[in-house]
């Protein structure tokens, strides 16, 4: 995907974050740009800015609310709004949440939750959406996160869904490329979202000490290394140079990353005994 002039992109949790930082910079490259997010006001004020990023005044913007965690409705919604808006040439699952704690503090009602938000609400998007993008190719982007590779301390409900929308998307990729659809998987690195600021009101100390060390990212940067991945069809999107590196010390020497993990963690744990 190297021209996103006159495509129609649907971008799903578009109201904030890396999903309205992407959408509006799709839109000053003259795309079309619908987004979906749950709550009605912030999605009028996030239309509006992407709708000030316009390249030209013939290019189209909506929104539309929809809870990606219930099925019926995200196939109701997409079915609507294919119908006025257009099937989409690009579709980017950004929808997601994490509230960080111990094991044992986390209550089944929430890993429940957790997998619809981050793992079912891309399989609802993507099998509404693809027996139309199958008619004419197109580019499916999901998004998983740093912590789809590596399990980190206080994220086991997390850490189990971003590593399921991994396998998912490179199984999808294989499936869908007779098709002309892609299909890639963003990995951003922590980043400096309304969604990371409820994120830290649960972090265990562990898990900040870990997190510590690493970079915080801007939305704007995770989007242009978004549109850089798509253009070169990168599987794995990773963002970010200390994201890069993690990634390649993960693969290459998995044991030395664990090792600096569990000492960050024994240093907190030292200091609570």
């Amino acid at each position: 995907m190297k021209d996103f002039s006159e495509k129609t992109v649907y971008v799903v949790g578009g109201s904030s974050g890396i999903g309205l930082a992407t959408a509006n910079l799709l839109s000053a490259k003259g795309a079309h740009v619908m987004i979906f997010a749950r709550r009605k006001d912030r999605l009028k004020r996030a239309l509006e800015e992407i709708s000030r990023n316009a390249s030209s005044k013939q290019q189209r913007f909506s929104c539309m609310p929809m809870d990606v965690s219930v099925r019926a409705e995200v196939e109701a919604v997409m079915c609507k709004a294919v119908s006025e808006f257009g099937v989409p040439d690009v579709l980017i699952n950004c929808a997601g949440r994490a509230y960080p704690h111990y094991f044992e503090d986390i209550t089944y009602e929430q890993f429940d939750e957790t997998m619809k938000i981050n793992l079912y609400s891309a399989w609802n998007t993507v099998s509404a959406l693809v027996p139309y993008m199958k008619k004419q190719g197109g580019y499916i982007v999901n998004t998983s996160s740093m912590g789809g590779f590596i399990g980190v301390f206080g994220y086991t409900d997390y850490s189990a869904s971003k590593f399921a929308i991994i396998g998912f998307s490179e199984a999808l990729r294989s499936e869908l490329k007779p098709y002309g659809i892609t299909v890639s998987v963003l990995c951003p690195p922590d980043t400096d979202t309304p969604g990371l600021q409820e994120e830290n009101k649960t972090k265990p100390e562990e898990t900040k000490a870990i997190s510590a060390s690493a970079g915080l990212m801007q939305p704007d940067e995770v989007a242009r290394a978004l549109i850089k991945g798509m253009d070169r069809e990168k599987l794995l999107i990773v963002p970010g140079f200390d994201g890069k590196f993690t990634f390649t010390a993960k693969r290459l020497f998995p044991a030395l990353v664990e090792f600096i993990m569990d000492r960050d963690i024994r240093k907190v744990q030292a200091k609570k005994a």
